[in-house]
């Protein structure tokens, strides 16, 4: 082969460890047909150095390639995205003259904002969902094609679509526009697509409306967002809709009313007004996780809420995070912060304690914190994302010898804990450096290959999840999966190098030396609200007994039974357990029915005969059975049962 044959040729590696020689401006289209017929076919497009792209892109250097097919992963995002454009293109045949603005993939399915004078129905959305289906079957073949900043505003302008020229305008002089086209629809889009509309799986379903404004602004005009979900097959849509619906029941918002835990008001925005089951099941578990971080070897603290923005200043929280931070302007011409977060403060325990050794580290610091931040009103759910929250928040000062250590130590109390409350399946995500952080890259060198080696000597399973660290130091994400398949972020554990060095925090090392102590930024449930509100749902509100607000009621058949009743409660909270009387005048069946809509886990049933007898009728929730037993036996039962896993841990 002469040279300029050579330089020609590019080397294409695929998955399985095989190289192959390509023309220079190959295809993935062109490399699927020569793998084979049936690769060919089934390609939907093609990652080329972990990047994906469309299939009739051509590569022009050596490089790793892998084909996407519908079996994989990335097909999901792609299907998504490709799912929005039909929309678009579907909203616009039906409705001439509304605008297009975004549409983006998102976890579960897309959305595509539009701007039209008359408002959408959800009405429309069968209408629209059949319009999506005839561009599927019509198999519009999808183009990428680059075009100038002229040629692309000039466009938009003559098609009247105010939006995209608005935002094309903007865009640096020597940026790379693309457009896509399926048939005689445009978009402004960087891609990538499917090959054609005919690629997209026909298990696409309209969700909601919602309103939405340009570039997120309110100032701007008023869009109208069309939600859709999207999957591979009709199977999978199908378990989609299902999990929606088994979602919808177990709302946190509804079975907080339905067991009166906790409400939320305007006149409160982002703050919760706990009830006394509410609080009672928010109690429990803290003394739940004071007694794990007790028996873990951790110290407990309590700092101010308000604090000088001088000290979020030399943190690097005031740049990051003022827009987050409610103020306040004192008297003395102080600005104070009302405190998101514990850090710096914690950081402030720990420098004046005196002078530390080498030998008094690792320093477990934990608090309860009652931290605020602003978020946008439309933000917010229930008691899921508030502006008012309680921190499971916790820091490590350790040495950097100590990292490994005090990592496998954090990741087997998060494990234990989360069993605890009855999570078995937990995902970890290793996220290193962003684009914008504090610190430099020998700094974070060091903290990443830090928290890897500690995270291997784990022997924890993660993924990689690229720039999404904390903006001082990287950190590990434990994502637990609920009992209906759905994916929580709650805990995190972060290396920060950064922190202390801000903030002057040191200790004495071997050689009576000042030295900086590494600080470990670590949580367990995240926030209690929120993780509350992660366990109603989980449960459905049916908690296990030691969770239970109200654990057992005693209810009477008949009024002879009423001085029995209270003899029985009386015992049963004497044995610590939590529990009410229901002697009002009304048939024991409906009693139980209201008792079991309430979620109550025993039922506790009394007559003249159990009276008489010194016996209980017991009735599980969810179970039509009851069992007979003595008082002394029902209470020894139950109390045992009730023991909170802390206790048993302990013991």
């Amino acid at each position: 082969m002469s040279e300029a044959e050579s330089a020609d040729q590019i080397t294409i590696t695929l998955p399985d460890g095989s190289a192959r020689t390509h023309a220079r401006g190959v295809t993935g289209a062109e490399i699927a047909a020569d793998i084979g017929p049936g690769l060919a076919k089934a390609a939907l497009a093609v990652k080329v150095d972990g990047e994906i792209r469309d299939l009739d892109r051509p590569i022009e250097s050596d490089a790793a390639l892998a084909l996407i097919t519908i079996k994989d992963d990335d097909a999901l995002e792609l299907i998504r995205h490709d799912a929005a454009h039909v929309l678009a293109e579907a909203v616009q045949e039906i409705f001439p003259g509304t605008q297009i603005t975004f549409g983006p993939a998102t976890e579960d399915g897309f959305y595509y904002d539009f701007h039209r004078e008359e408002p959408f129905s959800t009405e429309d959305f069968e209408t629209i969902e059949k319009k999506m289906e005839e561009i599927v079957g019509r198999d519009e073949e999808i183009i990428r094609e680059v075009w100038s900043q002229d040629q692309v505003r000039e466009f938009f302008v003559e098609q009247g679509e105010t939006f995209k020229a608005e935002w094309v305008g903007e865009l640096p002089t020597d940026y790379e526009i693309t457009m896509y086209r399926q048939g005689d629809w445009v978009d402004l889009c960087r891609g990538p697509h499917l090959p054609s509309t005919g690629k997209l799986p026909k298990a696409f379903k309209l969700m909601k409306l919602a309103g939405a404004y340009w570039r997120g602004d309110a100032a701007n005009p008023q869009l109208q967002r069309i939600y859709g979900t999207a999957w591979r097959n009709e199977k999978e849509l199908k378990a989609h809709l299902t999990m929606i619906e088994e979602a919808e029941k177990r709302d946190h918002r509804r079975i907080g009313r339905e067991m009166n835990l906790f409400h939320i008001q305007e006149e409160a925005v982002g703050s919760v007004f706990w009830h006394a089951n509410g609080w009672t099941l928010y109690r429990v578990a803290e003394d739940y996780m004071r007694a794990r971080l007790d028996n873990a070897g951790y110290i407990e603290v309590k700092t101010p809420q308000l604090v000088d923005r001088a000290l979020w200043k030399r943190s690097g929280h005031w740049e990051k995070f003022r827009e987050h931070m409610f103020t306040i302007d004192a008297e003395d011409e102080r600005v104070l912060a009302v405190k998101p977060m514990n850090c710096p403060c914690h950081v402030q325990i720990y420098s004046h304690s005196g002078m530390t050794s080498y030998r008094d580290l690792p320093i477990r610091m934990a608090e309860f914190g009652s931290c605020h931040r602003y978020e946008p009103s439309g933000a917010l759910h229930g008691i899921m994302r508030v502006r008012a929250f309680t921190q499971d928040d916790a820091h490590i000062f350790c040495r950097e010898d100590q990292i490994v250590a005090e990592t496998k130590a954090f990741c087997e109390l998060l494990q234990s804990v989360y069993r605890d409350f009855g999570f078995t399946e937990v995902a970890v995500k290793f996220s290193d450096r962003p684009e914008v952080r504090a610190g430099d890259d020998a700094t974070w060198d060091r903290a990443e290959k830090a928290l890897m080696d500690a995270t291997r000597e784990a022997g924890l399973d993660f993924t990689l999840n690229p720039g999404e660290g904390a903006f001082y130091g990287p950190k590990l994400e434990f994502v637990l999966r609920d009992a209906i398949g759905r994916d929580w972020q709650c805990g995190t554990l972060q290396v920060d190098f950064v922190l202390p060095e801000r903030l002057d925090a040191t200790y004495i090392d071997e050689e009576g030396e000042k030295a900086r102590p590494v600080m470990l930024h670590r949580a367990i449930l995240g926030s209690f609200e929120r993780f509350l509100g992660i366990l109603i749902e989980n449960y459905a509100g049916r908690f296990p007994l030691w969770l239970a607000p109200v654990q057992a009621v005693v209810a009477t058949i008949t009024s002879d039974a009423d001085d029995y009743a209270e003899e029985v409660a009386a015992a049963c909270r004497a044995a610590g357990l939590r529990v009410e009387t229901d002697t009002r005048n009304e048939k024991i069946n409906y009693k139980v029915r209201e008792h079991s809509h309430l979620h109550v886990p025993a039922i506790l049933v009394v007559g003249r005969r159990e009276a008489e007898e010194g016996t209980v009728a017991v009735r599980r929730l969810g179970s039509k059975d009851q069992e007979v037993l003595a008082l002394a036996d029902v209470v020894g039962k139950l109390s045992s049962e009730a023991q909170s896993p802390a206790t048993k841990d302990a013991a």
